[in-house]
């Protein structure tokens, strides 16, 4: 069975070292995602009609990518590690020892495009509709750093494109880091560029990118390996599964609410003009 299957080669975890500086792959994929993100935010800014500047695009990011890495830690070790932080408390701060969580960093994300929402007095959902399309590259950027430092791997697969990873034993695996990196990278960033061509109503854009990520997440998990420590939870999902299902309804909610605001928007503009013209018709009859 192995024969046929890709084996990855070890490959060192330093990506590039300059004089006394390592940086990992992982570390690596991270910078190249801010900086796509951080181009596409200048983008969207010039196309703004000074509703954004490059400036404002760069404080907003500088605290998005803060909310990234708190966030991501803090939910690593709450939602996965927790008995381990109960022993440890300081194991919080072990960042060294690896362990990120999306789902973390979307609640650090979120809480980054609050503050920043209400310290710059804008619409919390126009922020976050600005945010989550710079997001997707990112995430696939960071799922290819997951697949080059062999960690987060799939399930025992007897299929051919079964990708044998050293440090998981000799049976090949889902290579399902590049699930994710297809899925959550490059498919969900082109859905997102295609609905954002037209003017969209506040908060359906971030209602999207929940709806269709938490989807995405929660089919590629039944490829995933669960975590050894936790394996599989209530109703045979995994953690990852059962953190993606408050995401798509999130998701769901935002896009239902954003549509309903609108069409009761129109509604009211319309119902003036109705309510004039009716009025003049009646003037009209009576004299």
């Amino acid at each position: 069975m192995s024969v046929s299957n890709f084996v990855l080669p070890k490959i060192d975890p330093i990506a590039i070292s300059i004089g006394p500086l390592d940086i990992h792959w992982y570390g690596l994929m991270y910078l190249l995602g801010f900086a796509f993100a951080l181009w596409m935010a200048n983008r969207q800014c010039d196309k703004s009609n000074g509703i954004w500047t490059r400036e404002q695009a760069s404080d907003l990011l500088f605290y998005g990518f803060m909310g990234v890495i708190l966030g991501g830690r803090v939910g690593y070790v709450l939602f996965y590690q927790f008995p381990l932080f109960l022993d440890n408390p300081l194991y919080l701060f072990k960042i060294w020892e690896g362990g990120m969580s999306f789902h973390g960093g979307v609640l650090g994300v979120a809480t980054a495009i609050i503050f920043y929402a209400i310290k710059n007095k804008r619409s919390i959902l126009s922020v976050g509709d600005f945010v989550v399309p710079l997001l997707p590259v990112g995430l696939g950027a960071g799922r290819i750093g997951n697949f080059i430092n062999s960690e987060l791997w799939g399930r025992v697969t007897d299929s051919p494109f079964g990708v044998i990873f050293q440090n998981a034993g000799p049976l090949p695996r889902h290579p399902s880091q590049l699930y994710e990196f297809a899925l959550e990278g490059v498919v969900l960033f082109i859905i997102l560029i295609l609905y954002i061509r037209k003017t969209r109503p506040a908060g359906s854009i971030t209602g999207l990118f929940l709806l269709a990520y938490g989807v995405f997440r929660f089919i590629v998990e039944f490829a995933r390996e669960p975590d050894a420590h936790l394996g599989l939870l209530s109703l045979g999902l995994s953690m990852g599964q059962l953190l993606s299902l408050p995401m798509i309804f999130v998701g769901t909610a935002f896009i239902i609410y954003a549509y309903r605001a609108k069409a009761q928007a129109a509604s009211q503009s319309v119902n003036p003009k109705a309510k004039k013209n009716k009025a003049k018709k009646n003037l009209a009859k009576k004299s």
